[in-house]
This record gives C-alpha cells, structure tokens and sequence, in this order.
C-alpha cells in the first residue's frame, strides 16, 4: 500500500504512520492482497491491544497504544475570541458550537448569523476566523455550496404560458440526489484544470465528471420565477424579470474530500475532548493543509461549472438568453483581514457580505429569495446568512407535516412543485422576512426573488402538486 492509502484510513502522523509504511512492505513481500491488508490495518487501528503480539502488525499496534497514552492535553484559549450573534430564539446546541469554536487556540474571531441552527462542528450560520489553519468541517460537508440565478430573456407572462415547456426544462436538464448522474459527459474547462491536487480528486476525477451538471438532495433546488428589483442591479433597471435560481454544491467528491479532510485533522489533533473533535484543524502551511485547501478551491470551480451547465442547458431548452447573472458560495473558507489581522474566514452556510458584494439569500420553496449587496459590516466578518435557517429537524418535518398540508399550503402560494421531499415544507424553516430584518445591518435588499415552478431531489418521502 502506499503511503497515501494509509493516510486515507486516519493512521496518525509520527510512529504509527512510519510503522505502518514498514508493516505495509513487509506484508507486499509475504504477498499480502490490498483488500486483506486494509482490512487488517483497520482492525488493528480499532483495536491495537488485539494486535500487539502479531509478528506483522505488532510494532504498528504498539506505537498505536503508545500515541494514545501520549496525547496532548488541549489547552484553549485563555479567553474565548469576541463573537456577534445576530438574530433571536437560535437553538442552544447552535450557540454551544459557536462557544466552542471560540474557544479553539487558533481562533480569533466569531460570528453567528440569524439562520443559525446546529451542524457538525460550526453550527450552520457559523463565522470563524482562525490563524494559519483550515477547519474542514468548519467550511462543511458540502464544500462550495453556491447559490446562482440567471436573469432570462423571456417574458413573465411565460410562467404561465409556457408552463409545460419550463417543466420539461427542469425535469430534463438537470438530475437530483445522491449518486446521480449523465449517462453523456457535460463538456467544461472545470475538468482541464489539475485535479492531482489531492488524493481524493484525483482517484474521484471520473465520478465528479459524471455528476458534472447535476443538483444535490436535501434543500438543493432549480426553480423558475419572479424576480422584482428595486434598484439597478448591473445591467438591469429595476422592473420585473422572469429568472431562473439554482442552488447546489460539489457533489460526491466535495463530501469525499469532507470526510478525508476531516478524519485526518481528527487523527492529527487526538486531544481534543469529544465535543470538539469536529473542530480539528490542519495547519495552513503543512502538506495536508495545502492539498485540502488547493482542493476547495478546486471544489469551488467545479461548483460555479455544475451552475454554468446547469443554467446553460435550460436556458437553451427554453429558446432563451440569459441577460443578468448573480451568484455567490457558502460553505468555503478565504484568506482575508480583518481587525488588521489576515485570518482563515469559514463561512459554512453563511454568505461573503463585503462592502459592495452581491448575493442571494433564499427562502424555501414558497417563500422569496432576497438579492442583496453587502454593507461590510466588520463584526460579522464581512459575512450574511445563506438562507432562512430549519426551525426544526428534517424527522421533525416529516412526522408534523402530510402531502396533503404541502398540497394545501403551496395552491395558496401559487407554487407548482415538480417533486420534493416533505422534510423541505416552508413550515419545516424559519421565517425568512424576519431572518432578513435581523440582519439589516449585514446587506442591503435590491430585490425579490418569487419561486413559481420549483424542482427539487424526489428522495424519502415526497410530493408534487401538478
């Protein structure tokens, strides 16, 4: 096995890792299978004491044993980085997070944004500014979520006139949830660039190619509407626009990357007590650090080309052109100063707000997006939230809500879903009006963004009211 193989099964740095590599070649002599050798790595690494006598593995699950007994103490910081929290009623656990995330010795700055509700690691609405390190799960499993709307060239009236046409448009250009795919391959410069940058991308190159223009589960969505602008927006005068608004990430192999990331600054910070270990950080400068952060950046190329395709195709399903384009990540994380210090922002769910910067914060389903221009607001890190924020769980949804409620409550909105799943019920999130009023401070509204047809991953229990 090589040695990239073992770092991506979480063998610590230092003694178990060299003991590993010698392992691994006397194993390779005595003709050991990958498949058995793995399996026999991750058993050891589960269970060291079991393996201390085995003539092969022995060393490998002593030096194990011994980094257990000689692992730092974590020592935070002597008094937790200032942190902002805007809006009201965010859930306890949201808060502990943020507290928590605080607390780290690389941490300088928080904030907490008025959508916030728990994650793993930073809560979703989650700031974090830190010193010479990235946090992978403080950027988030969906690494470079995106939000992406193009202003068509059709008139409004369309929404009503062409309706099967919009329809088929989002049913055919575009596919939804884990693990989908094109059977024929979307052509972009995104899969020229070098993908060797880390492990992952490169063993995922294919995968990610084939999912190329496909939309994520969960709260992803394509939708067509009305967009209001109150003010000149680029090239726009304000007035009323037929747009069509996407929402969607890096797909499998930002998720892969997540996890591998992850794992490896778990392994590399092993003090860290249970609450936190979702905060473990690589060191920017280290090769590890390096190879996940030229990969996010990676991750956010491949996720604007998913939107350019995306939008691409339905624009050409509709006979349209696209006149105006606004979009933003989340879950990402920038070299940027504040306070006169350079820090590492993470935003996971919360959107880039500087001084002038455009964006779009959604709704849900039946209730309006706002595009926005950042104020730069200096205690929030330059920083807005990425939507309304859940107000409960997904299981919460599920158990509360019946496609007859979804059926009832979309009719009054004037809303046509395509499929869904109950969990993304409007009911299911905070409401967005009074999340935007929480954060006048953080953007300026510019607009109003209706959704009308709507397209969503048709995964669990769903509905559509055609």
């Amino acid at each position: 096995m090589r040695p990239k193989e073992l770092q991506s099964m979480g063998i610590p740095r230092g003694l178990p890792f060299e003991a590993a590599i010698a392992a691994a070649k006397e194993a390779s002599r005595q003709g050991y299978k990958k498949g058995n050798l793995r399996k026999a790595f991750s058993t050891a690494l589960g269970d060291p004491q079991a393996y201390i006598h085995d003539p092969l593995f022995g060393e490998f699950a002593r030096a194990i044993l011994a980094a257990g007994t000689q692992k730092e103490q974590y020592v935070p910081r002597a008094e937790s980085a200032p942190c902002r929290i805007w809006g009201q009623d965010i859930e306890r656990g949201a808060l502990t997070q943020m507290e928590n995330a605080c607390a780290l010795p690389v941490s300088l700055r928080g904030a907490l944004m008025p959508d916030a509700h728990e994650g793993y690691g930073l809560p979703i609405g989650g700031v974090l500014g830190v010193k010479d390190a990235v946090i992978p799960f403080a950027v988030g499993m969906d690494i470079a979520c995106r939000m992406c709307m193009s202003v068509l060239d059709l008139p409004l009236s369309a929404l009503e006139r062409k309706t099967k046409r919009l329809e088929s448009a989002l049913e055919k250009e575009t596919g939804f949830g884990v693990g989908v795919s094109f059977k024929e391959r979307q052509t972009h410069g995104v899969m020229d660039l070098d993908w060797s940058v880390s492990p992952v991308t490169a063993g995922n190159k294919d995968f990610a190619w084939a999912q190329l223009g496909t939309s994520g589960s969960g709260n992803h969505f394509v939708e067509f509407g009305e967009l209001t602008l109150q003010v000149p927006v680029g090239t726009l005068a304000p007035g009323t626009y037929l747009a069509l608004l996407s929402h969607s990430g890096s797909r499998g192999t930002g998720a892969k990357l997540a996890e591998h990331y992850s794992t490896l600054a778990r392994n590399l910070h092993a003090e860290l007590p249970k609450e936190l270990i979702y905060l473990a950080w690589l060191p920017l400068a280290s090769h590890e650090g390096q190879e996940y952060w030229r990969a996010m950046e990676l991750m956010g190329e491949y996720a604007r080309a998913n939107h350019e395709i995306i939008h691409h195709r339905i624009a050409r399903h509709v006979g349209s052109e696209i006149l105006m384009r606004v979009e933003n990540h989340h879950n990402y994380a920038w070299i940027e100063e504040h306070f006169g210090e350079s820090m590492v922002v993470h935003r996971k769910g919360a959107t880039p707000a500087g001084i002038g910067a455009t964006g779009i914060i959604p709704g849900s389903m039946a209730t309006a997006a706002y595009v926005v221009r950042g104020r730069g607001e200096p205690e929030s890190l330059n920083s807005a939230s990425h939507g309304a924020g859940r107000r409960m769980s997904r299981k919460a949804a599920l158990s509360r809500f019946s496609a007859a409620d979804a059926g009832r409550y979309l009719k009054n909105k004037g809303v046509k879903i395509l499929s869904a799943g109950l969990d993304e019920l409007p009911m299911a999130y905070k409401n967005i009006h009074e999340v935007m009023a929480a954060q006048e401070d953080l953007v300026e509204t510019l607009g109003h963004f209706m959704p009308r047809i709507v397209k969503m991953a048709p995964s669990g229990p769903q509905f559509h009211s055609r």
